[in-house]
């Protein structure tokens, strides 16, 4: 008997097609808004979160709070030096210092120019091979900096495409950097960091003579013997520098942080994203639903001498009831599963055309299935909600009342 409520309620819809089609819209309009907006956010944050792949969860990175936007160190009045090396160094629990200096430069090749990154290498053999391996830096072509190298560069993946110089750059190839000449020996691997596909890796000597730096530093990398102190060891940095600089808490003009925090900072301003563009979708859901309920009512109205008739020859209240509850709810029923399908649809184009004007893959898609589910679910019960009222007034009509009107 139930049985034919589901196909008493489809033909209803069937006979309904523009009305109900417009209905169902309202529903995957919102849907697909959720589905598309929380698939992308989760994207976003998997590929903000690789950019921190590169740094080590046994590294603490020290660096002066700037004054303005720009690389790190570029706009500090007070820069990091050899001084701020020795007082991290005596800090107990630091293993090792690596020194980073991060500029932007004039680059010119095949007649162009840009700017571009810059960024340091130790001339220390350990300490190089302490910056290739925390950056998990993978060559596609040449070699790596060596220690000796002099006027040698190593590029990163994008910076090599035509798309940057009009030409692309191989391995032998001398690009000019603030006017002076430096051979490409090795171009990096496409990385998940944005970081390592558009910079230019340099020996520090080299980078000091070409940019007239003297005693100043950018980053500050101190390696901690045990990475479950990393944190204990970060404050007692803060501390040892505060003492040092004679500043008083929440004054520092300087910061450490450990990877872990810097990713957990930025997982808590993405939460708030995909919560404010899951309230967004949720108000069109809330129209697709009011949708609902105005198309239920108009169908009661409609359809008051059918439900006299069907009064008439023996239909119970609860059965009148059962069918107008079933169109509400297959409207949202269907109208959830067309705004999933367009949901990841948009989401899987939206990352392709982000991916294509950046030239690499560093946004995907990850399809959450709980969360697909739990849209569809969430559609199907705001149509049973929204249809409940109407159902409930159509299952309440007696028959005399019903040829009414």
């Amino acid at each position: 008997m139930k049985k034919d409520y589901f196909f008493l309620a489809f033909g209803n819809l069937k006979h309904r097609g523009l009305r109900s089609w417009l209905t169902i819209l309202g529903v995957f309009i919102g849907i697909a808004a959720v589905v598309a907006l929380m698939t992308m956010g989760e994207g976003l944050r998997t590929a903000v979160t690789a950019q921190f792949s590169v740094l080590s969860t046994d590294e603490l990175t020290i660096q002066n709070a700037g004054s303005g936007m720009g690389p790190p160190g570029s706009t500090v009045i007070d820069k990091l030096n050899e001084h701020d090396v020795e007082i991290i160094s005596e800090v107990r629990g630091v293993e090792e210092i690596i020194t980073r200096l991060i500029r932007v430069a004039k680059v010119e090749f095949n007649k162009e120019a840009n700017y571009e990154y810059l960024a340091s290498i130790s001339n220390d053999e350990n300490l190089a091979e302490l910056t290739y391996g925390s950056m998990n830096v993978k060559l596609e072509e040449g070699r790596l900096l060596k220690t000796s190298d002099s006027e040698k560069i190593v590029i990163g993946s994008e910076i090599a495409k035509e798309s940057s110089f009009g030409k692309e750059i191989h391995v032998g190839n001398v690009l000019k950097i603030q006017g002076k000449s430096f051979e490409v020996v090795g171009i990096l691997e496409l990385s998940s960091s944005f970081q390592l596909n558009y910079v230019i890796l340099m020996n520090e000597e080299d980078m000091k003579k070409l940019l007239n730096i003297e005693d100043e530093y950018d980053i500050i990398i101190a390696q901690v013997e045990d990475a479950d102190k990393a944190a204990i060891i970060a404050q007692d940095i803060k501390e040892a520098l505060r003492k040092d600089r004679k500043e008083n808490i929440g004054e520092e003009d300087f910061s450490v942080q450990t990877p872990l925090e810097s990713i957990s900072s930025v997982n808590t301003i993405l939460d708030i994203i995909n919560l404010i563009v899951g309230g967004i979708a949720a108000i069109s859901l809330l129209v697709g639903g009011i949708g609902i309920a105005n198309t239920m009512y108009t169908s009661v109205l409609e359809r008051t001498k059918e439900i006299g008739t069907m009064k008439a020859i023996g239909a119970k209240n609860k059965e009148i009831l059962w069918i107008f509850i079933i169109e509400s709810g297959m409207l949202g029923l269907i109208g959830g599963f067309i705004g999933a399908a367009l949901g990841i649809g948009l989401a899987f184009g939206v990352a392709g055309i982000a991916n294509m004007a950046i030239g690499g893959t560093l946004f995907t898609v990850q399809i959450s299935y709980p969360l697909v589910f739990g849209a569809i679910t969430f559609a199907f019960v705001i149509g049973l909600i929204s249809g409940l009222a109407p159902a409930m007034q159509a299952s309440k009509l007696k028959p005399v009342e019903a040829f009414r009107r």
